[in-house]
């Protein structure tokens, strides 16, 4: 018997992505596709192959290891004296030093057992690997979403620049591998049963986490509303039930979901928000983010009608997140290049070059796209040319000598000298950022503040019982630290300089059994030298930081020298120095 005729169900297809008109078949042999893809993907490896060089790397790998041998969380904080000697500086900043302490656990392990397995080689495989990995699932997403190879390594090769921003040694490595993995696993529609064990590992690996229940909603929202259009919506019971499962399982750890608490806890904090990877970008600078940025945008507002409502979502989302620290423009170079390949109306290459059809001119691409992606992609330095970023010779000198006392130190060497002297020695200062109060005082002694505005550096060098002091003579924007340099005046006597090379010097009250204190302007020379290897590796700035001690200390011969030093290479004219050319 047939069924009564009733009102029938419009089919309404789901807003999706336009695919380029059939062509004629390529004559690209599959060799030749895969040659391409291997370009690429080594293309990317190659950029991100260098030597470690974020200061926060070292107190993850020790951490990492306190964590393996002790079985625990570092909790309460092992490794700096200053943790707990001031009460909370802002409401929240005891939720805030225990997610510090707490949320990377999984990932500090991790990196903990390839340091272990691997040394220093093995860390930057992971970290170019990671990268890697992040660009080709990206790529791999616009080719579901396009079918277009060129689209979809032009893709990968765009994410590659965005990742610029996150070419670190950091656990962050693991939250964009999860997150592209993510949104691949939503476009296919398959293995949809793997999120739950994938947000369960990233809930504890990074606190970055909850930008998977913001991916996983967005589809999920996408796929109701495009449900009740009519349209057809392939596992979306599947889809639902195991993105509510992901997210309810990512509770499972050692912060359970006080996360979106601690993000508002952090702009709260004048040490987090002074930090400059919470900077806002220059949204009005042309650069590949704005570019990103607006021309993804552009693209949505040109398929207005057909775009993705989460395709909206991720890019309004990613885009505020993106324009509020410099740290999220990864977001934007992940979700932009993505709207751009499956919404710019681009012809595919093959219709501007129709010569391409053909072997010997896809070849031809093969190695321009070869060429221009090393060029691109030139290693920014020399494998393990990092070491001059922090102080393994002064390290060494406090190991030799069985240095015990309090030591004061610079915020961005802290994490190596954890890495290096803990248990021996406990640092001042380090990268994880867990007291606003001491974050305050150690300004106030390494730049040698002026006592009529507070404690001098003196009485708070004092007041924390500080032995030591290790740290370079020039911070990483090229500012000279006071401190030192206020040292080196030979009229004071309490503390003896013990030790310099370019990378730091050593102070002490009483020197080890054997040491002979140095001349106190050898300070100054280890200024210098550190100052050169930063002219060849990191920038000019430190050459005007230098003429700017100099002019104070009323050395014009030299602050002259080391301004022309700073012209030569592009700075200013230095007219604020008078005098001095």
């Amino acid at each position: 018997m047939s069924k009564p005729a009733g009102k029938a169900r419009r089919p309404a297809p789901q807003p999706a992505i336009t695919r380029s008109e059939p062509l004629p078949p390529v004559n690209r042999p599959q060799w030749l596709t895969w040659s391409i893809v291997l370009l690429a993907a080594v293309a990317v490896f190659s950029r991100y192959w260098f030597g470690i060089g974020d200061s926060d790397f070292w107190w993850h790998l020790k951490t990492g290891q306190y964590i393996w041998l002790n079985h625990k969380l570092p909790v309460p904080d092992p490794f700096a004296y200053t943790t707990y000697l001031h009460p909370d500086a802002y409401s929240g900043e005891s939720l805030v030093r225990f997610f510090n302490l707490t949320h990377e656990w999984l990932a500090q392990i991790a990196f903990y057992a390839v340091y272990s397995a691997g040394g220093a080689t093995g860390i930057t495989i992971l970290r170019a690997l990671a990268l890697t990995l992040i660009c080709g699932i990206t790529g791999l997403i616009a080719w579901r979403r396009t079918a277009g190879f060129y689209r979809s390594v032009a893709v990968a090769l765009l994410v590659m620049l965005s990742c610029t921003w996150i070419a670190g040694e950091r656990p962050y490595l693991f939250t964009y591998v999860f997150l592209v993995t993510t949104l691949a696993i939503l476009e296919y529609r398959r293995w949809l049963w793997a999120l739950p064990p994938l947000f369960l590992v990233w809930a504890n690996m990074h606190g970055a986490f909850f930008l998977g229940w913001i991916i996983v909603g967005a589809y999920c929202l996408n796929t109701l509303i495009a449900r009740a259009r009519g349209a057809a919506t392939p596992n979306h019971r599947t889809l639902l039930i195991c993105s509510a499962a992901a997210v309810l399982i990512s509770g499972l750890n050692p912060n359970g979901f006080h996360i979106i608490q601690i993000l508002l806890d952090y702009r709260n904090s004048p040490l987090q928000t002074s930090i400059t990877e919470w900077q806002r970008p220059k949204y009005w600078e042309l650069s590949t983010f704005t570019v990103i940025l607006y021309g993804s945008l552009a693209a949505l507002l040109w398929a207005r009608g057909r775009a993705r409502i989460s395709d909206w979502l991720l890019y309004l989302l990613f885009a505020i997140a993106a324009l509020s620290a410099v740290r999220n423009i990864i977001l934007i170079g992940i979700i932009g290049p993505l709207i751009l390949a499956s919404y710019l109306p681009l012809p595919d290459p093959q219709r501007l070059l129709p010569t391409l059809r053909t072997l010997p001119a896809t070849l031809a691409f093969a190695a321009v796209l070869a060429l221009a992606a090393r060029i691109v992609t030139m290693p920014h330095a020399p494998f393990n040319a990092s070491d001059w970023r922090f102080s393994p010779g002064a390290a060494d000198f406090l190991l030799q000598h069985h240095v015990t006392a309090r030591i004061f130190n610079s915020y961005e060497s802290g994490g190596y000298l954890i890495w290096r002297l803990w248990p021996q020695n406990q640092v001042f200062i380090d990268g994880r950022a867990l007291s606003e109060a001491t974050f305050a005082d150690y300004r106030r002694i390494a730049f040698n503040a002026d006592s009529s505005t507070g404690a001098s550096s003196e009485q708070l060098l004092a007041q924390y019982k500080v032995s030591a002091i290790v740290m370079p003579m020039i911070d990483y924007s090229g500012k000279v630290y006071l401190l030192p340099a206020a040292l080196s005046d030979p009229s004071q006597h309490e503390w003896k300089l013990v030790y310099t090379d370019p990378e730091a010097v050593i102070y002490m009250k009483d020197p080890p059994p054997g040491v002979t204190p140095l001349p106190p302007n050898a300070a100054l020379s280890a200024m210098e030298a550190q100052c050169n290897l930063m002219l060849d590796r990191a920038g000019d700035d430190c050459a005007r930081g230098v003429a700017d001690l100099y002019s104070k200390i009323g050395d014009t011969r030299r602050a002259a020298q080391w301004m022309a030093v700073y012209q030569s290479r592009g700075g200013a004219t230095g007219a604020q120095y008078g005098g001095l050319r």
